[in-house]
């Protein structure tokens, strides 16, 4: 399920920023980051929303912006620099794939 940062989900066409990963035995560190980022991540303009998956050391964990320009912005900020930096020590594979949503929609009881 998406956490929109908005009541209503945005229209498309918008960006997903789609991180992949395999969780390493060195995790130190890396709950606070988690934690930081997602907080922070939530005050950047263009920032639409997340969704996040983790099982068994597996994860995906998508963002949604409003344009490639809120994309770069966040790619820039220190924060998210220093957390990728520390990437290296915490994940044992990752890959990162920038997308543009070109149709969205959604169901829900």
């Amino acid at each position: 399920m998406i956490n929109w940062n908005s009541p209503t989900p945005p229209t498309a066409p918008f960006i997903a920023s789609i991180f992949n990963y395999y969780l390493s035995d060195d995790l130190d560190g890396y709950e606070e980051y988690d934690i930081l980022t997602i907080d922070l991540v939530k005050t950047m303009p263009g920032y639409l929303g997340y969704e996040s998956m983790k099982h068994n050391g597996r994860g995906t964990f998508i963002s949604y912006w409003k344009d490639m320009e809120a994309v770069q912005n966040w790619a820039q900020h220190p924060i998210h620099i220093e957390a990728k930096k520390r990437g290296a020590a915490w994940y044992k594979y990752y890959h990162s794939m920038i997308a543009e949503v070109h149709r969205f929609h959604s169901h829900s009881l």
